[in-house]
């Protein structure tokens, strides 16, 4: 019993939330622009890069797969980390089911999309080391268009604040927080810009190459985004 509360006190968890292409929809907005082949194929190096920058954060983290499908194909598309199944129902109910898992399991927990692959290791052991001030519980990194692309904690929280909560809105992140706060201090994250649409891409471009120390994923993904930016301007699909 004391190991496994030693275990539980060390080792954190970081989630990331996926959809298995092929089973489900991905990245539909995307898709408007450039294509559900060039979507989807955004979306597995996203995923990619987000998976390369979460195992460099082993052990400090424990990575999972958050996976949408239930069912041995969806877990076959997902290797080299642990996984857990998202459940039934809408967002909030899925957060609400992962975060509470892995918060019972590991105590310290950090939700994360495949859409901010521009993260880092850094951002991510600097976002779990807020979660060891005794008077800050939460995390939260606002993403650009008004959500968040980060969620951090290490204390349970009633699920009606995540189901309570407006997704994919200009006010979700300002939302989560102002429901958060009667639970405890929400510390800041900083601010990414996750992909939804194309517009998004440039910003997504100009941070990867901004990097200084990008992992070998996040180099291909930028090496793709370039001629995929290059060939969609030129063609006019998005400006």
């Amino acid at each position: 019993m004391a190991r496994a509360a030693q275990g539980k006190a060390m080792t954190a968890a970081l989630a990331i939330f996926v959809k298995t292409p092929g089973l489900s929809p991905v990245k539909t907005r995307l898709a408007v622009a450039l294509g559900t082949d060039d979507a989807t194929r955004f979306y597995r190096l996203a995923a990619a890069a987000t998976a390369a920058v979460a195992q460099s954060c082993q052990p400090a983290l424990t990575p999972y797969w958050a996976i949408a499908e239930a069912g041995p194909v969806a877990a076959a598309a997902w290797h080299g980390f642990a996984q857990v199944e998202q459940g039934e129902g809408a967002l909030g109910e899925r957060l609400d089911h992962v975060y509470t898992t892995l918060q019972a399991r590991h105590g310290r927990v950090l939700l994360i999309g495949a859409d901010a692959p521009q993260l880092t290791s850094a951002m991510l052991r600097a976002a779990l080391a807020m979660l060891d001030d005794a008077d800050k519980p939460f995390v939260l990194g606002d993403a650009s268009d008004g959500g968040f692309w980060l969620f951090g904690g290490r204390a349970p929280l009633p699920k009606t604040i995540w189901c309570t909560v407006r997704y994919s809105q200009a006010h979700t992140a300002s939302e989560l927080r102002a429901l958060l706060a009667p639970h405890g201090v929400v510390a800041n994250a900083p601010m990414l810009t996750d992909v939804d649409n194309a517009t998004d891409l440039p910003s997504l471009a100009h941070a990867l190459a901004a990097l200084l120390d990008p992992v070998s994923a996040q180099r291909t993904l930028h090496d793709w985004l370039h001629t995929t930016l290059d060939r969609t301007l030129l063609t006019g699909t998005y400006v």
